[in-house]
């Protein structure tokens, strides 16, 4: 019998607590406050971006092409062979 109403206890926990969580959530009161912080986050954003320092473009000419010749190529070892050859 107590086993029974402790279940019950916690299952009414649990389903108030997700009933308060649900009613704070979808309340005006909320949803008011989230588009104020997104509308703060969009103001800072913009004023932050005003405030930055262009930086002088120095990435011309950074590639180096190497042209490769025969005499820079690698042997090219077959790890068979490298095995009879002992």
């Amino acid at each position: 019998m107590l086993k029974e109403i402790k279940y019950l206890i916690f299952i009414v926990i649990i389903i108030l607590f997700l009933f308060f969580t649900g009613k704070y959530y979808f309340s005006n009161e909320n949803i008011k406050n989230s588009y104020r912080s997104y509308k703060n986050v969009d103001e800072k954003i913009k004023l932050y971006s005003k405030n930055l320092p262009l930086l002088k473009n120095d990435t011309e000419n950074v590639i180096e092409y190497v042209v490769q010749t025969e005499q820079n190529k690698k042997k090219k070892f077959n790890f068979w062979k490298l095995i009879e050859n002992d």
